[in-house]
């Protein structure tokens, strides 16, 4: 059975950074692509950026540039570096995998 745990939110004023992480495990991680998700108050999920098991990645337009996705395979861990954050990022950000996902953690970006 697939376990997906994020970790990482919090509370970070414009312009500030957050790592998020996504300790994956009960599958092959090394063999599936991971990706990150978000809900941000009011709206529907939203595709984040994805990690392609061959090294590809892919981005939302909206964070392109700001955010970065790796995988450490070794750990079985997913990260989403967060730089230049904007109120527009507030969301719960939700790893997945496949059908499986996590249960989400709280990113907000506030002064």
């Amino acid at each position: 059975q697939v376990q997906l745990v994020e970790s990482g939110g919090g509370l970070v004023q414009p312009g500030g950074s957050l790592r998020l992480s996504c300790a994956a495990s009960g599958r092959n991680f090394s063999a599936t692509n991971m990706a990150w998700y978000r809900r941000a108050p009011g709206k529907e999920r939203e595709f984040v950026a994805i990690s392609g098991y061959l090294g590809t990645t892919l981005y939302n337009q909206a964070v392109k540039g700001r955010f970065t996705i790796s995988r450490d395979n070794a750990k079985n861990t997913l990260y989403l570096q967060m730089n230049s954050l904007e109120p527009e990022d507030t969301a719960i950000y939700y790893c997945n995998e496949l059908e499986c996902w996590g249960q989400g953690t709280q990113v907000t970006v506030s002064s």
